[in-house]
């Protein structure tokens, strides 16, 4: 497999192709790092610099290359610690362990997995171009809640597909920004911390179509309350689908908008504090048939332990005593989307919040118009009766997380207390399906509430 190595001279080639080559197809924008998106800065910030020194000293080239390929891609993250959890969870699926450790090693093996996506969509965009790389970090840049929302239809567990999905447009608007504009607030308290407005009212205005699209069959639900609104048949399921073709057409201008005519707006910065927190890489380190291959790679393993986590979810719940509800919409978002979280909270400390921003509303927004109504279209396909309709309190969850975040970034400018209201707001909301629980319906069984909260469900 064609990779990164040093050659005899010490010189650094990407696959088989040496840099200047590389260069040479490149814009100028794209070799000197300008053009990156937030989402792209925000993951480099968890990358570290591979030493190939040793790798450098192999003999043989076909071995040196394919030593450099798998130091990169596996020592090439400060979460290489968490990549051993990969193959234990397999192992603990094959040999019939107890099932929460399945759960529990299969989530913490795709938090490094998830990473490593965004840095080979990276890679691939240094040869295809800033276009075909902003789309693939469009369809891959939620890659883990999409195939675990796809796992769950097929297993017919809808309310896990719609509470995982909620709780990632939730945990990007109110914990991950809410913690960035906090810690960012603190570490620079005696300094103004201000942001472009232009990309955040882009962002808000569609996340604001998606809770429109989500309150209308909710309130069409009870404006024709008589019958049972799941079936095929019913209105508020052939609204759900026309409401998710519109927003799918929503997203597919949004990604026009962003990528072509107003590219500039969602541009991020280039790194020249000159820190070492962020790796910045102005070329490729890995050549394109190798970085392929490793996406479709990582995919399938991501794919094997989201089948993992569906499979395993309801079991947790009952060794832990925690509602599935709770898992759904607070675990799996928190341990899914870490990497990303963490470098926009880097970033925030920084200073740069237009990088943090665009890292929790860029993904809230892939979530709400892309994910959301593709997971209505995908069911509809394969026959599964999954609508837009997530209930009253999710709903309302959604639209008051959505406004609050709005009204937080109305003037341009941030402090410590925006932040900590909308933690605040998350941990509110928390507590309130820890408290409920799961309600009935769509495959997933009614959890009991912990003995500690004398609460009669209704």
């Amino acid at each position: 497999m064609a990779s990164a190595a040093y050659n005899a001279e010490g010189g650094l080639e990407a696959g088989l192709i040496k840099p200047s080559s590389v260069g040479r197809g490149l814009s100028k924008e794209m070799r000197h790092g300008h053009g990156r998106t937030a989402h792209n800065m925000s993951s480099s910030s968890l990358r570290k610099k591979s030493d190939l020194t040793l790798v450098s000293k192999v003999r043989w080239e076909i071995l040196r290359n394919v030593l450099a390929n798998l130091q990169e891609i596996f020592l090439g993250t400060k979460l290489f610690v968490l990549f051993p959890a990969v193959p234990v969870a397999i192992v603990a699926q094959t040999y019939g362990f107890g099932r929460a450790w399945v759960f529990t090693l299969s989530l913490l093996g795709l938090t490094p997995l998830a990473e490593r996506v965004s840095f080979l969509t990276e890679q691939i965009a240094f040869y295809t171009g800033p276009t075909v790389g902003g789309l693939l970090n469009a369809t891959c840049g939620n890659a883990t809640e999409l195939i675990i929302a796809l796992f769950a239809l097929y297993e017919d567990k809808i309310d896990v597909v719609k509470f995982s999905l909620i709780g990632s447009i939730l945990s990007n608007l109110l914990l991950v920004l809410g913690t960035s504009l906090f810690c960012g607030g603190i570490r620079n308290i005696r300094k103004e911390q201000t942001f472009d407005r232009k990309q955040t009212d882009v962002n808000t205005s569609l996340l604001i179509l998606g809770a429109l699209c989500h309150i209308l069959p909710l309130m069409f639900r009870y404006a024709v309350s008589s019958g049972e609104h799941n079936a095929s048949s019913s209105p508020t399921l052939t609204l759900s689908r026309v409401c998710s073709i519109v927003m799918l057409a929503a997203y597919i201008a949004y990604l026009f908008f962003q990528l072509k005519t107003h590219r500039q707006l969602f541009e991020s910065p280039k790194e020249d504090d000159g820190t070492n927190d962020v790796v910045s890489e102005d070329e490729a380190v890995i050549g394109f048939p190798s970085a392929l291959a490793w996406l479709v790679g990582m995919t399938v393993i991501i794919a094997v332990l989201s089948e993992y986590v569906v499979g395993t979810i309801e079991a947790a719940s009952d060794s832990w005593g925690i509602p599935v509800s709770f898992i759904s919409i607070i675990l799996l978002p928190i341990v899914g989307n870490a990497a990303e979280h963490a470098g926009a909270i880097i970033f925030a400390f920084k200073n740069k919040l237009d990088i943090t921003l665009g890292v929790s509303l860029g993904s809230a927004t892939q979530i709400s118009m892309f994910v959301v109504p593709l997971s209505v279209i995908v069911a509809w396909i394969m026959g599964i009766r999954m609508d837009l309709d997530f209930r009253l309190l999710e709903t309302g969850a959604l639209v008051v997380s959505i406004l609050l975040t709005s009204f937080a970034l109305q003037d341009g400018s941030s402090h410590y207390l925006k932040g900590f209201v909308l933690l605040l707001s998350y941990i509110v909301i928390g507590a309130c399906f820890f408290v409920l629980g799961s309600p009935p319906g769509n495959g997933v069984h009614v959890n009991a509430i912990p003995a500690s909260f004398n609460i009669v469900k209704s």
